[in-house]
């Protein structure tokens, strides 16, 4: 059961603003020494780029479009001191799932203090608020590490359970290049495009074996295809923080759908690591080697850098050739959903609950009228009654009989004329 919120608080929650990034940037370096979520690079260079284009950012969050949540965020603050922040973003583009990126708390003596005597719980009531004002999701994501354990009673208690583990793998330079030296030629191999989604779709359709996590991300044909406006918006963000993206799936004619898929981020600079996604249908374990020798093979005009890959407990053979291809697993995460209807807290505590509230419903709504039967001692009328109703029974039965005597009697002559 989940912790009441206190009516009466002095935390206010609202959407971040621009003087509140210097606030979280400190919350985000003092949380890398706890154990909550990790903030890693990705979060300060995140917080760089808003710096820069906070105003741009900020004008296209009031209307549709790719980028409208790109950093939906609201802060926790009491009087003027921020107490803690989160960060959702849209799973799909129907907004019907959406995810947690990151909820930060403040280690503060004054957070400890809420927590101990008003049994105020920031991150709980940063959740809540999300779960009441964001009413297009019906599902709620979060990848948690599994070392985190304050993390994941946080969620835990507001209602996320566990849908599989996630492993984050790191694969070094060296790895990289000696794989980049396999065959990896794949004749089929074709460039991505919109007229590709369904195949792309029934794709991922066929490497999630489990129905409940297909119904929790809620993917559509219309989540891999891309509008104008998507594709350049994208090649502004890959030419800005000078990135190149590759992808392709490969087609098998005879069956005549993708039987793999892989996307390559990788960086030009090499300032950071690259990223690899792969999606392989589950006949087709063989690809493994060969989509990653390809992704290899672009990398190894670039500076040397280590590639980041993703695997999932319902992927054994994915993980069985990481770990014979020397990556090192660098988080080990568990996945968590949420649904809206779940119950947030009980209205009173079951201390306090009392048997007439409990049996409410079970209490008649008048009073009762007394009835005219008596069981004790029977009435001569209804004893009249009953002795009238047997005498018609038997008149009955017996004009039936006589009735029945003459049909019989023509039978007999009948059959002695016959």
């Amino acid at each position: 059961m989940t912790t009441s919120t206190p009516k009466k608080t002095n935390i206010a929650i609202r959407p971040v603003q621009y003087r509140d990034l210097e606030a979280i940037e400190s919350l985000a370096a003092s949380s890398c020494e706890e154990d909550w979520q990790s903030c890693s690079v990705t979060l300060g260079y995140q917080l760089q780029q808003l710096r820069r284009w906070y105003g741009l950012l900020k004008l296209l969050s009031w209307f549709p479009n790719p980028l409208e949540h790109h950093f939906h965020a609201y802060v926790a603050k009491e009087k003027d001191s921020i107490r803690g922040w989160i960060q959702v973003a849209p799973f799909n583009k129907t907004g019907s799932t959406w995810r947690v990126e990151r909820t930060i708390e403040s280690n503060s003596t004054t957070t400890q203090r809420l927590k101990l005597e008003k049994n105020i719980d920031i991150a709980s009531i940063l959740l809540r608020h999300c779960f009441e004002n964001i009413w297009k999701a019906r599902t709620w994501l979060v990848e948690v590490n599994i070392h985190h354990k304050k993390a994941l009673a946080t969620y835990r208690q507001n209602g996320f359970q566990p849908l599989g583990q996630i492993n984050h793998w790191s694969i070094a330079p060296e790895i990289i290049t000696q794989v980049s030296k396999q065959d990896s030629d794949l004749p089929n191999l074709l460039s991505v495009s919109n007229v590709d989604a369904p195949l792309l779709y029934k794709l991922y359709c066929a490497s999630i074996p489990y129905p409940l996590l297909r119904e929790v991300f809620d993917l559509h044909i219309q989540d891999f295809r891309s509008s104008l406006l998507d594709d350049c918006i994208a090649r502004f963000k890959h030419w800005f923080n000078d990135n190149q993206v590759t992808q392709g799936y490969v087609f098998e004619p005879q069956r005549k759908e993708a039987i793999g898929y892989f996307k390559l981020e990788a960086c030009l600079d090499g300032s950071r690591p690259h990223i690899g996604k792969s999606i392989v249908h589950p006949g087709y374990s063989w690809l493994y080697p060969k989509l990653l020798a390809k992704m290899a093979k672009i990398l190894a005009d670039l500076p040397p850098q280590s590639l980041q890959v993703t695997s999932t407990d319902y992927q054994p053979d994915r993980e069985e050739y990481l770990e014979k291809l020397g990556a090192t697993v660098k988080e080990h995460n568990l996945l968590m959903s949420r649904s809206v209807w779940h119950k947030i807290r009980e209205p009173k505590p079951l201390e306090a609950l009392q048997w007439s509230e409990v049996l409410k419903g079970l209490q008649p709504a008048r009073t009762p009228i007394p009835s005219r039967m008596s069981f004790s001692k029977e009435d001569p009328k209804v004893k009249l009654d009953r002795n009238s109703s047997e005498k018609s029974l038997s008149d009955l039965k017996s004009q039936a009989q006589n009735s029945e005597q003459p049909a019989k009697d023509n039978q007999k002559t009948d059959r002695s004329n016959g």
